[in-house]
């Protein structure tokens, strides 16, 4: 059995992109009938420009060959972002060239490794499976203006349309994506294996309960977000306000990078807070520290519609520290968060009013969510999944069941 792994993020680089294809892919190596082979395309690490961990372009196990795109350096705003994918589809094909796959499998963010997926799979018979974590081509209406959103729509919806129909199988990252998907596509077969706990927050999550660092009276709380700053969060338009209404309450501390750190900054200036402290990208050995010395952990997704859908990876690892969870969000991660998620406390996006009412809603210590952890811990998920590209890749009839 040969298999092509297409993930634009890969191990080391920070990104739910790629620890999910790493599990995966650890999950095929470990369930695949001898004399297979897995050949993973990759980009060299890129997700932020503050923040590249050491990566070799190559790598060879008996069983898996990891190949890393060299990408041109980019900003994080769309036209970098499109360049960059241009530039790692060109390789992607160069190094597939020749080749034949029983199974193309593709984890796609932003939906074109996804079409490239479909591509190479077309051309070279293979079979097909899409891992979507994103519908870009219903977000796209909400990032830009109307003539070239309306415009960008429909190239994206054909794109998609491409994708999905070539598909033999579609996994969906957040089950709120199902009705928008179903609703376009009534013959493909659907799956909903989700982000999951990796074993680092695992070994990490707490066992019993135990007061918050500064639960005392008077202290200063220390809030703090870890990952992109871009438009989906929305930081910029919540926490210097979020700041400034708490004041000496809370401390804010955003770890992290992208396209929006920038307005973030200048919203930060523009209120003259100083109670928001803004830190570069760091590895999990050292973010796991930053967690600990939190007293909350703070979630944020911007206001469209389109965001209504999906489910935050950041929730999973969040959960499993045990620590107060203070998450703006709608839809299906408001939804998700209530039912699963406990002494979390959840307000309408960008609500200042309704964020600071929440805040105080929070119980200020650690508490265990064994039950969380058990039920959503990433190796088992992938386990399963990799249970289900791997029989695709034996079926002889992919159409012959529909997942209702």
């Amino acid at each position: 059995m040969r298999i092509l792994v297409l993930s634009f993020h890969y191990d080391p680089d920070l990104s739910a992109g790629s620890f999910r294809a790493k599990a995966l892919v650890d999950a095929f190596e470990a369930m695949m009938p001898p004399g297979s082979h897995i050949d993973v395309i990759t980009s060299l690490p890129n997700r932020y420009r503050s923040f590249s961990p050491e990566a070799p372009p190559r790598e060879e196990r008996p069983s898996v060959s990891i190949h890393r795109i060299a990408l041109p350096r980019h900003r994080s705003g769309m036209l970098g972002q499109a360049a960059a994918f241009l530039w790692f589809a060109r390789g992607a094909l160069a190094r597939v060239a020749g080749r034949e796959y029983d199974l193309v499998f593709a984890t796609s963010g932003r939906l074109m490794t996804g079409v490239l997926g479909a591509w190479i799979a077309r051309r070279g018979r293979g079979k097909l499976y899409l891992d979507i974590r994103d519908i870009f081509a219903d977000i796209i209406k909400d990032l830009l203006p109307w003539p070239v959103a309306a415009l960008l729509r429909n190239v994206f919806s054909a794109l998609e349309g491409f994708a999905l129909r070539h598909a033999d199988r579609v996994n969906l990252v957040s089950p709120g994506f199902l009705e928008y998907f179903r609703a376009r596509y009534p013959q493909q077969r659907f799956s909903c294996f989700t982000n999951g706990v990796d074993d680092e927050f695992v070994a990490a999550a707490p066992t019993r309960r135990s007061p918050s660092p500064r639960k005392a009276g008077g202290e200063t709380l220390t809030v703090v977000y870890a990952g992109n700053v871009g438009e989906g969060q929305g930081l910029h338009l919540v926490v210097p306000q979020l700041a400034r209404a708490l004041g000496r309450r809370a401390h804010f501390k955003i770890i992290g990078d992208g396209g929006r750190r920038r307005a973030l900054e200048d919203a930060i200036d523009a209120l003259g807070v100083t109670n928001v402290e803004l830190a570069s990208p760091v590895g999990r050995e050292q973010l796991l520290e930053e967690y600990r010395a939190a007293d909350v952990l703070f979630l944020h997704l911007n206001v469209y519609p389109a965001l209504a859908r999906v489910l935050p990876s950041k929730l999973f690892e969040y959960a499993a520290l045990g620590k107060p969870l203070w998450a703006g969000v709608a839809g299906f991660a408001a939804e998700f968060t209530k039912a699963e998620i406990g002494n979390a406390a959840v307000f309408r996006p960008c609500d200042i009013d309704g964020a600071v009412r929440s805040f105080s809603d929070l119980m200020l210590e650690d508490i265990p969510r064994t039950e969380f952890v058990a039920k959503y811990r990433r190796a088992a998920i992938s386990q399963q999944q990799a249970d289900e590209v791997l029989s695709l890749a034996r079926e002889e009839d992919p159409q012959a069941a529909v997942q209702g």
